[in-house]
């Protein structure tokens, strides 16, 4: 079990549904990862919802706001990144092309945040930990463990993250425009961005989450038992896994993968 006691600046950090219906959600996860749920007040109506795995926190879900469904917003998945100061962060932002949604703002005693847009029109939140220092399991089967940035301007979305999180590109021993880039964060090889040319057209810029499952095709065929649609795959990828990239019965997307390695 890979086990994080630490956040590392430029990591990700935390995944967080918003669903249109949040027990829904908690039914369909928990059916398709084992995750248990940790209810949280937030207001009168509202709570916010830790999934756990094996005890540890891995994501967690929330409520999408009628303001956000009114606006035409869909259930999505929003990614955290990892900073040791969110409003020098967020105000670095603005240096670099991108834009700030929200904040910097606290969650209580549990860290500071930022929500931003990049240049190319994906969203991610910037979070400083407190209390919390996000998930605690990840690389293990139902739990978080790699992310890919979706866009069509990918020299763009290099440059701003680059120029943030001090994040670094490589490519396999082919090295080329078109290839599948990885994202190091220092050392560490934590996602990856996606050649332009694949991307489906009318498909917004986004930041997709991958989870990882010990068998991909079982793990599909049980999602869309559950109501989920599967948008690509299963496939394999040469060399790493095989993978499906799938929409949950809310239209929240996501991915699946299985090492192969």
């Amino acid at each position: 079990m890979a086990l994080i006691e630490k956040t590392s600046p430029g990591s990700f950090c935390w995944m967080e549904l918003h669903a249109a219906d949040q027990d829904a959600a908690k039914q369909f996860y928990n059916s398709l990862f084992g995750w248990d749920a940790v209810e949280f007040p937030m207001g009168p109506a509202e709570v916010y919802t830790i999934f756990t795995l094996k005890g540890k926190d891995c994501s967690a879900a929330c409520k999408l706001q009628k303001e956000e469904q009114q606006q035409g917003v869909p259930p999505h998945w929003m990614l955290y990144i990892a900073t040791d100061d969110v409003d020098q962060s967020t105000s670095r932002v603005k240096e670099f092309v991108g834009t700030v949604i929200a904040g910097p703002f606290d969650v209580m005693d549990k860290g500071r945040m930022s929500i931003i847009q990049d240049p190319t029109g994906a969203m991610f939140c910037l979070w400083q930990p407190n209390e919390s220092q996000g998930i605690g399991i990840a690389g293990e089967d139902g739990a978080f463990c790699w992310a890919d940035h979706n866009s069509k301007d990918r020299e763009a979305a290099k440059k701003f993250y680059g120029a943030l999180f001090g994040w670094t590109f490589s490519t396999g021993e082919v090295k080329g425009e078109h290839d599948y880039l990885h994202i190091e964060n220092g050392k560490q090889m934590i996602g990856g961005m996606t050649p332009p040319e694949m991307l489906t057209a009318g498909v917004p810029p986004h930041w997709l989450i991958y989870y990882m499952v010990a068998d991909c095709d079982g793990s599909t065929n049980k999602a869309s038992g559950l109501g989920a649609k599967v948008i690509v795959g299963p496939m394999t990828i040469e060399g790493a896994g095989r993978m499906t990239i799938l929409a949950d019965p809310q239209s929240a997307v996501f991915a699946v993968f299985q090492s192969m390695m």
